[in-house]
């Protein structure tokens, strides 16, 4: 397979005009629908969105390459556009993006074409390539141009690979010859995906590498698998090792070399600096540890704010929490079906067997809630070490009445515990450090979280969240209606983002009392109403007001009427990124409007997740949905005023 088996002609469009990176995507995505490499444009739409959430796939040098691995791609395939007037796409360089390239790959399959698309993006690191495609005057001649560079990459590759296969064949002889003068580098590329970023990060160090005089060899992390894979000799020779990784990869294997550890961007955006900070002696030591990466800060990365390193570990710990949260609340609000008698009662789950049985499992789901959240909050932090005294702590913060807020500082807590130890206990000599990992963490690590959260955490904290769990329920009418117009108004801020998902925390952990015991939340179904309401507002609003919205955009008119009432937000989101000032306002005003109503009319709700499927467990529900269609209708009618007519050819 070759590249122009993945580029057809007409999803190239050599003079696009665009005015910003949403537009930028939304004109490749139809590039790409055109050459029917998709089964559902706005689904593969969203999946391109959420990817450049996790960082923007603008590498610089003026080069773009969105990219999604989803379902919604029928055969792996690539759209490519040129916008001579640049646009900016949030690069890595802050400079404006002229060339793109979309790629689409299937979510299952043989994986074939992720070479295809590696060799790709390593040959758009070179400048002579780049320059070849943006003076090129035609489909066929743009398709002719990357025919050619790939031909001759694939030449150079397999007279490599017979290189190796010949070296590796032949007897070993002494070695008589003197080492070589050129310092040996290793290094490690991988990104989320797998197809862009990993390949152009290994490309971008090795051309540096080569203009600094300096040998290297790096190993691809990427959807197609391990290549280029650094043997122990690689290992023992290299005077350092730069590990550009946004996901997990071995690293055990490094302990005893200095080693630096940074984004995947940083390889692409500053391979010098990567490159010199080992030469020079800067990167710290690795000390290894048990689990498979480690993430260190070093002088030559950019570092994380630390706003940024705390959403960070809450959202790995709230991540792992939501499973147990909404499999154990959704079978806790079933068996409120079940044993409706007895709902609110000490005795409740004893109607009915069935009963009994959705409440003791989903309990047990349920009282996990907090051990997990902090257990993953302390290994973001301090890797697998963390992990037993975050949950113990989070056990413990359950048991001695802080509750939410307990397991929060239960997981930060045995993070920074574990981190500290790891310095404390670094002097031993050598032999003792296999048994740091099963003796002296694991044991230090619990007997002072205890004594932490026994004596110094949980007294206090119990005592507050005792008291805001009874300012809670004492609240007057207006101050709850004030806290859920806020509340409904968060969910539909960012569709999904930090202000969204703090609400949605703050909405899971009032569904557990200040004893630990699972109780219906009025917040809760202030934060669920405030959820659903932006992608049924857009549907609605396609439906009153056609002509403020693209037929293509109304193609999704029965997706989001189908998201918004399963309670998915995130619906709203290819609405809000293409228009953000028109849309995240009517939703935001909407959603708040439905969280205010959901309170006033006093609606409570046991289950963390579910929409219309769980409203048979709400209190006061027809007055819940009253709420919700007042919020849709709000919201639906100010989109249809501000936002501007669209083009329906």
């Amino acid at each position: 397979m070759r590249i122009v088996d993945l580029l057809k002609k007409q999803s190239i469009d050599l003079n696009a005009s665009v005015a910003d990176k949403a537009a930028a995507i939304d004109h490749l995505v139809d590039l790409m629908a055109a050459g029917g490499n998709l089964n559902d444009k706005e689904l593969y739409k969203q999946r391109v969105l959420a990817r450049e959430q996790e960082g923007s796939t603008g590498i610089g040098e003026g080069i773009a390459i969105p990219h999604a691995k989803t379902e919604a791609v029928n055969e792996p395939g690539l759209a490519s556009m040129i916008v001579r007037d640049g646009v900016d796409y949030e690069s890595l360089d802050d400079e404006p993006a002229h060339l793109f390239f979309l790629i689409a790959a299937p979510a299952g399959g043989a994986n074939v074409h992720l070479e295809v698309l590696s060799r790709l993006s390593r040959m758009l690191m070179d400048d002579d390539f780049r320059d070849n495609l943006m003076n090129a005057k035609t489909p066929e001649e743009y398709l002719a141009i990357i025919d050619k560079a790939e031909a001759e990459q694939v030449a150079a590759e397999e007279e490599e690979a017979a290189a190796e296969a010949a070296a590796e064949e032949a007897p070993a002889e002494p070695e008589t010859a003197a080492p070589s003068d050129r310092p040996y580098v290793i290094g490690v590329t991988a990104c989320p995906t797998g197809i862009a970023h990993t390949y152009m990060a290994a490309e971008a160090l090795e051309n540096k590498a080569a203009a600094m005089g300096v040998d290297i060899k790096i190993e691809t992390n990427g959807s197609g698998g391990v290549k280029n894979h650094l043997t122990q000799a690689d290992i023992d020779r290299a005077v350092g090792v730069s590990v550009a990784c946004d996901k997990d990869v071995p690293v055990q294997r490094f302990a005893g070399k200095p080693v630096i550890f940074t984004k995947v961007a940083n390889g692409i955006k500053i391979p010098e600096e990567l490159i010199q900070t080992v030469l020079d002696g800067k990167a710290p030591i690795y000390q290894g540890n048990d689990s498979s990466s480690e993430a260190v800060d070093v002088e030559s990365a950019e570092k994380e704010s630390v706003g940024r390193q705390i959403y960070k570990h809450l959202m790995n710990g709230v991540s792992h929490m939501l499973p147990f949260v909404i499999g154990g609340g959704i079978l806790i609000a079933l068996a409120f079906l079940f044993d409706m008698d007895n709902a609110g009662a000490a005795n409740f789950g004893s109607g009915t067997p069935l009963a009994a049985f959705l409440k003791n499992v989903g309990g047990l789901s349920f009282s996990m809630m907090m051990p997990i959240l902090a257990g993953y909050i302390a290994m973001s932090i301090g890797e697998r070490p963390a992990l037993m005294p975050g949950i113990v702590g989070g056990f413990l913060a359950t048991t001695g009445g802080s509750g939410f807020f307990g397991a929060l500082f239960a997981g930060f807590i045995a993070g920074y515990l574990i981190i500290f130890l790891k310095k404390a206990l670094s002097h031993l000599p050598e032999a003792l450090d296999g048994t740091k990992s099963i003796l002296f963490y694991p044991v230090l690590g619990l007997v002072l979280i205890g004594v932490i959260m026994t004596y110094i955490i949980n007294p206090p904290t119990s005592i507050f969240n005792t008291w805001l769990f009874d300012v809670l329920n004492s609240m007057t009418t207006s101050s709850r209606i004030v806290l859920g117009f806020i509340l409904g108004g968060m969910m539909s801020i960012d569709f999904g983002g930090p202000i969204n998902k703090a609400a949605y925390v703050f909405g899971t952990a009032s569904l557990m009392s200040a004893s630990g015991q699972a109780v219906s939340s009025g917040i809760m179904a202030s934060v669920m109403v405030g959820g659903m309401v932006p992608p049924l507002a857009i549907a609605l609003a396609m439906l009153l007001f056609k002509g403020k919205f693209t037929p293509k955009e109304r193609q999704s008119t029965i997706t989001n009427f189908i998201m918004g009432l399963s309670f998915i937000t995130e619906g709203a989101i290819p609405f809000a990124a293409s228009d953000p000032v028109h849309v995240i306002p009517p939703c935001a005003i909407g959603a708040a409007v439905a969280g205010a109503l959901s309170m006033l009319f006093n609606c409570t709700l046991p289950a963390p997740h579910g929409g219309i499927f769980v409203f048979g467990v709400i209190t006061n529900w027809p007055m819940y949905i009253a709420a919700l269609v007042a919020g849709v209708i709000v919201a639906a009618i100010l989109l249809g005023i501000f936002r501007k007519k669209r083009p329906q050819d």
